[in-house]
């Protein structure tokens, strides 16, 4: 099966596929999104490369291609600007486009690896976590809002202790209505530390990595961890400077000719990552950092004024950290707050 090559675009019921053979097209259907469809249908090519888009269905599909003894190639949809834009798209054309391009040239494709079964697993504990939290935050604005609405003012406390420290400053024409939504923040609360409990056993006992990434004041148990799960392996990075551009960190390019705009930083790879680092970033640069080459660095940045110099200040140092980070993980180097590394000695010099 080795000439043969099958486009899939997938979908939430059923999946398009485009079979070529010997740059023949063989067969077009669709098959049902179910296990035991699939593994009817793909077993009988084994061998096969099967070419299909990054999404929700992608991380199991991929990994059960695998298992078939299908070479599976998972295409950035950020890249494949041919297929969705047209003026002709639909499902059997996405996926004849994807069979042609991993025909013609996979690279085209711009490949990505999806996560492990269980990375994924306790990633998505994590996530979870981030929701809890997002969903807080909302019922805690909108009780300060309501009260603010009549006249009075909530005191201000942390989150955690939000739902008994301002019950007595409630108004009593509110308290029939704001008194269950402060019981429902006190069980987001509940189990967001539970969530917590869960997170730092994971870290001692499943990656315990993260504890060298934990030697930088300012990144916690859940930053750690996350970088740890969405990198997943430290040796798909030749160089830790790449770790910034595939977390998105790195600055948009747009040159021709003598013109070279500078643009803003592309976004791509993982936004909840891309959100702590970018948090851990602020702690370094705040108040609360300590003394050390990043804050050094981001505080130079900063000085230099200009438009935004703060924003890029605090995203340079994101991405540095990330750089960082990945550094510490390869070499099992223990954080030092003043390190410079060696050719940099040998240019001061």
């Amino acid at each position: 099966m080795g000439n043969v090559t099958i486009g899939m675009d997938l979908g939430d019921k059923n999946h398009a596929v485009c079979v070529f053979d010997h740059n023949e097209i063989v067969h077009q259907g669709s098959i049902r999104n179910t296990k035991d469809e699939l593994v009817k249908f793909f077993s009988q090519y084994q061998g096969a490369t099967i070419a299909l888009e990054a999404g929700t269905h992608s991380p199991w599909i991929s990994r059960l291609l695998e298992d078939l003894g299908c070479h599976a190639l998972v295409g950035n949809p950020r890249k494949l600007r041919v297929i969705w834009d047209s003026n002709n798209k639909y499902d059997g054309r996405d996926a004849e486009m994807l069979a042609r391009i991993a025909r013609f040239d996979p690279h085209l494709l711009y490949p990505i690896t999806h996560r492990g079964e269980q990375t994924q697993c306790d990633l998505e504990l994590l996530q979870a976590r981030d929701i809890l939290v997002k969903a807080r935050t909302s019922l805690i604005n909108h009780v300060r809002g309501s009260v603010k609405a009549f006249g009075e003012r909530l005191p201000k406390c942390s989150a955690h202790c939000f739902h008994y420290k301002v019950v007595e400053d409630v108004p009593d024409i509110l308290k029939p209505i704001l008194l269950p939504m402060l019981e429902m923040i006190e069980r987001l609360t509940d189990q967001i530390k539970s969530y917590d409990k869960i997170i730092k056993e994971l870290c001692k006992t499943a990656y315990p990595e993260t504890e060298l990434l934990m030697g930088i004041k300012g990144v916690g148990t859940l930053t750690a961890l996350a970088y740890i799960l969405v990198l997943e392996d430290p040796s798909r990075f030749d160089k830790s400077r790449q770790v910034g551009s595939f977390l998105g960190l790195t600055p948009r390019r747009d040159q021709s000719g003598e013109t070279d705009k500078q643009l803003r930083i592309t976004k791509a790879g993982n936004p909840f990552l891309r959100r702590l680092l970018v948090s851990a970033a602020q702690y370094i640069l705040g108040h609360f950092g300590e003394d050390c080459n990043l804050k050094v660095f981001g505080t130079r940045i900063s000085d230099r004024g200009g438009k935004n110099a703060k924003k890029r200040a605090v995203v340079a140092v994101a991405r540095k950290l990330g750089v960082l980070m990945h550094h510490l993980w390869a070499s099992g180097e223990v954080y030092d707050p003043w390190y410079k590394p060696s050719r940099c000695l040998a240019k001061a010099a």
